[in-house]
């Protein structure tokens, strides 16, 4: 039929849109109503503690590590700090930053976050070295890394989350190119993550990453990731981030077995449960022992390991796989982006990390080739406000 025929062509046609199309169309409308397009989804820009940690993980993420330029001062900062709220606030709310040269692409934020974070230099930069937390420090050496600096360290973070790799592209090129005059950046690492609602990611060996966590809004939560400002003033509802590059051998971890996987994981593969029994979800047991007396979970196995000793040992993990281009010889080139958040790392990260680098059965077909540490700021509590002002107008009364 053609378009002149459907607009109108005749009685035979209006027939068959009067019996049929308007039915059509009345329903196509009705159920647009209710749709509702998950790139327009906005998150709160304001508010006591920084979006892109409490939030759900996205699908898409970017992680960008700026060095200051030699001679920047705390001013200098205080102004890069102030464009980055400014165009944070724009972006993330679904607006084009000032003098955003593709303002089109700002339009879907689909759920767009940016958080902030300050490195170690940051501070003395900024002459406030006593108001630096105590753990803000490099990782100590371990013996299982293999660090590249290529994606080790860093004087600023800029940790970019969305559900569309666009709106994170474009967020990320609006953030740097507008302070460029101060900072350079020291690396990017791109992130992805998928699962069904209700789901825990599969990180890209097969496993479920990520099933043991502490939600967000609850008290373990206010009491193990937000800082509560007693040591630091400055830091009240901020937190702590360390982020780890984790390289994956992929082929060799393809020559073991579900059994073999199962056992080096301490889950099974398909389901996640842990093999001492029960679902995804239920705690692993690792007194469970088989009619010989050994463990149905082996000592060595990661869980085992990464398993908190103690309550305070806890702290909220959120992984991003990763998949570059491999070296010229090579099938792959992937991995996992591991941040952490916690109130305190020395307590809460360090331990955890000593275990797993002392042994873990991973560690056979996982390498971490990159690490940074962060002190995350509050959040800002209205307009007027900038990300990190806790820190340069209120340091004195500390």
């Amino acid at each position: 039929m053609s378009r002149r025929r459907l607009l109108g062509g005749g009685a035979a046609a209006a027939g068959v849109a009067g019996a049929a199309g308007i039915g059509w169309g009345a329903a196509t409308l009705a159920h647009r109503e209710h749709d509702r397009d998950p790139a327009a989804e906005t998150v709160e820009f304001y508010g006591q503690h920084q979006a892109g940690i409490a939030t759900d993980p996205p699908g898409h993420a970017a992680f960008v590590g700026f060095d200051l330029h030699p001679g920047t001062d705390r001013d200098d900062i205080i102004g890069l700090l102030k464009i980055w709220t400014d165009d944070a606030v724009r972006l993330t709310q679904g607006r084009p930053a000032l003098a955003d040269t593709e303002p089109e692409l700002a339009l879907r934020p689909a759920r767009l976050t940016v958080t902030v974070g300050f490195g170690p230099e940051v501070f003395a930069v900024a002459g406030l070295d006593a108001q630096r937390p105590a753990w803000l420090k490099p990782l100590p050496a371990y013996s299982i890394d293999r660090l590249d600096p290529a994606y080790t360290g860093a004087h600023l973070l800029l940790q970019i989350c969305a559900d569309e790799a666009t709106t994170v592209s474009h967020a990320v090129r609006v953030l740097s190119k507008h302070v460029k005059s101060l900072v350079g950046v020291r690396w990017v690492q791109r992130g992805f993550r998928n699962a069904a609602k209700g789901q825990t990611m599969r990180n890209l060996m097969g496993s479920v990453d990520g099933t043991v966590n502490i939600v967000p809004g609850t008290p373990d939560f206010e009491r193990l990731v937000w800082d509560d400002g007693a040591a630091q003033r400055w830091l009240a509802g901020g937190t702590s981030m360390v982020l780890r590059r984790i390289a994956m051998n992929l082929e060799t971890w393809d020559e073991l077995d579900k059994d073999g996987r199962a056992i080096t994981v301490g889950r099974t593969v398909n389901t996640g449960a842990p093999l001492s029994g029960g679902g995804e979800f239920d705690e692993p047991d690792f007194t469970v022992t088989d009619q010989y007396g050994i463990p149905l979970i082996p000592p060595s196995s990661h869980i085992a390991r990464a398993h908190h000793a103690h309550d305070g040992e806890r702290f909220l993990r959120r992984g991003f796989n990763y998949d570059d281009a491999p070296a010229p010889g090579q099938l792959s080139n992937s991995g996992l982006l591991f941040a952490t958040f916690h109130r305190d790392i020395d307590a809460q990260y360090l331990p955890v990390q000593q275990r797993l680098a002392e042994f873990d059965a991973l560690n056979q077909w996982t390498t971490p080739v990159g690490s940074a540490v962060f002190a995350i700021p509050p959040g800002v509590p209205g307009p007027g406000g900038y990300l990190g002002q806790q820190l340069f107008e209120k340091s004195t009364d500390n």
